[in-house]
């Protein structure tokens, strides 16, 4: 099954540790590592890169792939939605729930958000395994707590967040257009009505004589 997995540990140490034996059991034809990365969220609540790792097809022990799906959810995570799923709202179409209303939002990432808190050190990885038992095992035995998702929900949450996005851009330029719109219309009315104010003094001035 292909999978997205997180493990969030305490210890900064930990997340690297666990690195190396995620790429072990890769090695050992456990599981297949495809990507993976090390990171870690500031007390501001940004979320940083501070490793990468690919798997057996990766020679050099890094993941290349910029676009890969890892790579993906972290800019997600770690840009204005991720903040936003971070928050007392979730943003993701269908999924839209007011945490302050004692709810949750069950998005997958806003799951994803939730699980690194701030101070924390992660492993996201992308893999493909036969069952969640061999993961689990070995990062419980490390103290991380893991969370896994079919790889499948990301990337489509992955697609509603672009589409979110997009939308959210097209909304504030159309907003923007409107206010510059209205502006202008302000300044005309406004240049007209001091024409007309102008007008109207020859006018008094004439009735007066």
């Amino acid at each position: 099954m292909e999978t997205i997995i997180a493990v969030s540990f305490e210890e900064a140490n930990r997340a690297y540790d666990a690195v190396t034996k995620l790429t072990e059991l890769d090695h050992q034809g456990q599981i297949e590592l495809v990507e993976g990365r090390v990171v870690e969220r500031d007390a501001s609540g940004q979320l940083v890169v501070k490793d990468r790792v690919g798997g057996r097809g990766d020679e050099s022990g890094l993941a290349t792939a910029s676009g890969g799906l890892i790579g993906l959810l972290v800019g997600v995570l770690a840009g204005p939605v991720g903040m936003l799923l971070g928050g007392s709202m979730g943003l993701m179409t269908g999924a839209v729930i007011d945490l302050d209303s004692g709810e949750r939002d069950d998005s997958v990432l806003s799951s994803f958000t939730r699980h690194v808190g701030a101070g924390e050190t992660a492993v996201l990885a992308h893999l493909n395994e036969q069952s969640p038992e061999v993961v689990d095992s070995a990062m419980g035995g490390m103290g991380g707590n893991v969370l896994r998702r079919p790889a499948a929900a990301v990337e489509a949450e992955l697609a509603a967040a672009q589409e979110a996005r997009d939308n959210a851009e097209h909304e504030a330029r159309k907003k923007l257009r409107e206010e510059r719109q209205g502006q202008k219309k302000e300044e005309i009315q406004g240049k007209l009505d001091d024409l007309k104010a102008k007008l109207r003094k020859p006018e008094k001035a004439t009735a007066a004589s």
